[in-house]
């Protein structure tokens, strides 16, 4: 079984900017993503996933190195100062590695 090594980029946001997130990474060459409710605490205190405004969601995307590098530049410079967002990428090894 031959595996291949792809970018698993995570993004921890406010659930308010999905929508514009999504287009976004679309454009910005993502083949896909999955994105889940995200709740926890952290230098902006403690975030509940189920009071929408100020909910959470964690957005994963699969990808090569070229499009995680694209993704992140381009997120930190339209987003970081106006809204909560941490970005943070590692490797995955994937079976199929056409779909990403």
């Amino acid at each position: 079984m031959e595996m291949t090594t792809r970018k698993l980029l995570t993004i921890v946001t406010e659930a308010a900017i999905e929508d514009t997130l999504v287009r976004e990474l679309e454009q910005l060459g993502a083949r896909g993503y999955t994105i889940t409710d995200a709740r926890g605490k952290g230098s902006g205190g403690k975030r509940d996933a189920t009071w929408g405004p100020h909910a959470n969601i964690r957005i994963e995307v699969l990808c090569d190195v070229a499009t995680a590098q694209s993704i992140c530049a381009a997120l930190r410079e339209r987003y970081s100062d106006n809204y909560a967002m941490v970005l943070y990428v590692g490797d995955v090894d994937v079976l199929r590695p056409l779909k990403f």
